[in-house]
């Protein structure tokens, strides 16, 4: 599976709004109910399990990239969605830079290899400077959606 098919169009905010890290990963968390893609009733305990893995360590991982990740037991599949914000977000990232690009992934609890995989899948395509160009030069979430699909970025599943 490539990281790329985790994407539509639904799943891409090219105007991400938040100044912190609470403001942008719940502003995507309403996006994704908002599109039908999470139920409404999982709101509350999603956002708790985002805040609690954001009090471990950063999930701002440097060069302007924030992967904010949980577990769920009330989710079947991956959810997951990406943001792009213009003027930047404060997630207290390691290198203390503003994060412009957030991919927020929520995976099955039963998933913990994918969620590895996932976490490491996305590290490895946002390491890369011109990836960054290319997505903060993006005009539509279709270029988005190509910029990713064009990279090498396979998640193995073990289904």
């Amino acid at each position: 599976m490539k990281l790329a098919s985790l994407l539509t169009p639904e799943q891409i905010i090219l105007d991400l709004q938040g100044e912190v890290c609470e403001e942008a990963t719940s502003a995507i968390v309403d996006h994704l109910i908002a599109k039908g893609l999470l139920d409404g009733e999982l709101r509350e305990d999603i956002l708790e399990s985002l805040r609690e893995r954001e009090q471990q360590i950063s999930t701002g991982i440097g060069s302007g990239v924030a992967i904010p990740h949980a577990f769920s037991d009330s989710v079947e599949q991956v959810v997951a969605a990406f943001g792009r914000s213009k003027d930047g977000v404060d997630f207290e990232a390691l290198d203390n830079a503003p994060v412009n690009f957030v991919i927020l992934f929520i995976v099955p609890k039963k998933e913990y290899n994918l969620h590895l995989q996932t976490l490491a899948a996305i590290a490895r395509m946002f390491n890369n400077c011109e990836v960054r160009q290319q997505l903060q030069g993006a005009q539509t979430i279709e270029e988005v959606l190509d910029i990713f699909a064009s990279r090498p970025s396979r998640i193995h599943s073990e289904k």
